[in-house]
């Protein structure tokens, strides 16, 4: 089997080779830890080498080197070597974005989009390193105050499969322009493109020991690289319950966090708004990335006298969605990325009807083989059934009614996470007010956008500590230093 595109093709045989990168070197000859399915087909793609524990305490040993290098290298010649990398992942972006497709299922276009924006992350960050000032403050005669700002220390960072590119992009991006070093356990589920970014690196000049890749079984590799004295910073992108966890660890060892965790992003749409486009908009953004982004909206609160409209649009656009491989340019939403993510697809729709709620669209799985669910939202279910209180992290949503202003809000904030949120009005008053109540750490009003690289982006709640993105953005991967320096002579 071989997979087309409109630039070329690449064969099963030709997936890239996955290995642990350690001071600059790779390591293909480890026990496998992991193999990668094509979501689309099921069929295997590659396998994963899992570290060791000896492999875990090289690559410790290696990022201290690494940091010590790094941190002492101007900042204007990092962002040359830096530069350099990202260069070369843009010249690689579609070899990168078909790597994307084939393990994580997503539309190609979708692929492409998140290679750019994931290069865009180093643009922005590239400058902010430039302005990393620090600060002198006015003291008495014969004093000198002065605030340093540097590099925190090296970074053991973890992401997710769900955007397997953006994700590590993040967390590189703060900590080599912040001049730290990192080590950056990926996913084993989608690993070719964190392979791709680190190749680009190494072929860019970068010091050995400064950037390290490494795969493995997530106690072991968390437990090492975050209890050693060596790392100074830990970092995630995923799931709640894994964000506490590590944070526990983190704590133990006094090292602070940045997590960027799960949500479940309200959507509430007001009265005397365009009902049937934004049912449109709604579907279109939902099945975004095959509905597995963390932003995503999946609870739609919408006023009772436009629901009826809102749905039957909503429902219509579903309707038409064709489902299938990311990798055909007809598709509108390809497979999820695993079996695990389909059955829990059947679990939502399964708890909701035996709860008395019924499908509008979809709710069921298309095909036999490759992991596709069709586009599916609930109506009339409980409040308190699964797909109002868990993430779905799949393309399976709900719609609710509602009467006022205050029940949006309150069932909206009803959660213990507070990621993203939508909302759709032509009231300034109701705008105002959704930006002040709704507890989340970003807010849309009127589009179903996310965030560029030059705004925050992260949680409230349990959905995370600290912000990635913004005029911060570096923030996190740097500590102040005070120096007082007498000028007398002793």
């Amino acid at each position: 089997m071989s997979i087309e595109t409109n630039n070329n093709v690449i064969a099963d045989a030709d997936h890239p080779r996955v290995g642990l990168f350690i001071d600059g070197e790779w390591i293909f000859d480890r026990p496998s830890c992991f193999e990668v399915l094509d979501p689309s087909t099921e069929a295997s793609l590659t396998s994963v080498p899992g570290a060791t524990t000896a492999d875990l305490e090289r690559v410790l040993a290696a990022a201290e080197r690494g940091f010590r290098i790094w941190r002492d290298t101007p900042a204007a010649e990092r962002n040359i070597i830096i530069s350099r990398a990202i260069a070369g992942v843009r010249a690689r972006s579609e070899e990168i974005a078909q790597i994307i497709t084939r393990e994580n299922g997503k539309l190609i276009a979708d692929a492409r989009a998140e290679v750019e924006r994931s290069a865009s992350f180093f643009d922005w960050d590239m400058a902010q390193a430039l302005r990393a000032y620090g600060t002198i403050v006015p003291g008495e005669a014969q004093m000198q105050k002065s605030i340093l700002r540097q590099p925190i220390g090296p970074v053991a960072a973890f992401t997710p499969w769900n955007v397997p590119l953006s994700a590590p992009s993040r967390k590189i991006s703060g900590a080599l322009c912040a001049g730290c070093s990192i080590i950056l356990k990926a996913p084993e589920e989608t690993p070719g493109a964190a392979v791709a970014m680190v190749q680009c690196f190494e072929r860019a000049g970068l010091p050995k020991g400064v950037l390290n890749l490494v795969f493995g079984n997530p106690a072991l590799v968390s437990s090492t690289l975050i209890e050693s004295p060596v790392t100074r910073m830990v970092t995630l992108t995923g799931s709640v319950a894994v964000g506490k966890h590590l944070s526990q660890l983190a704590g133990a060892a006094m090292k602070p966090v940045l997590m960027e965790l799960g949500g479940h992003a309200p959507v509430i749409v007001c009265d005397g708004v365009n009902a049937a486009e934004i049912g449109k908009m709604a579907l279109k953004s939902k099945i975004r990335i095959n509905a597995q982004w963390c932003a995503a909206p999946g609870r739609f609160l919408v006023h009772e006298s436009i629901y009826d409209e809102f749905v039957a649009a909503f429902v219509a656009t579903a309707d038409q969605v064709r489902v299938a491989n990311g990798m055909d340019t007809k598709s509108d939403m390809g497979p999820v990325t695993s079996v695990r993510r389909l059955a829990a697809m059947q679990h939502f729709v399964d708890d909701a009807l035996a709860r008395g709620g019924k499908v509008a669209v979809g709710g069921h799985r298309v095909g036999e083989r490759g992991y596709y669910f069709a586009p599916t939202l609930l109506v009339d279910t409980p409040l308190d059934c699964a797909i109002m209180t868990d993430e779905p992290f799949g393309p399976v949503a709900v719609a609710v009614r509602f009467s006022t202003l205050e029940e949006a809000i309150e069932i909206s904030n009803s959660l213990s996470v507070g990621l993203a949120a939508f909302a759709f009005t032509n009231s300034l008053e109701q705008a105002e007010r959704l930006s002040r109540e709704l507890d989340v750490g970003v807010l849309s009003i009127n589009h179903f956008g996310a965030p560029d690289p030059d705004t925050p982006f992260g949680g409230v709640k349990d959905s995370g500590i600290g912000r990635e993105g913004g005029p911060w953005s570096l923030d996190s991967y740097m500590v102040s230093k005070t120096v007082l320096q007498k000028t007398a002579r002793v």
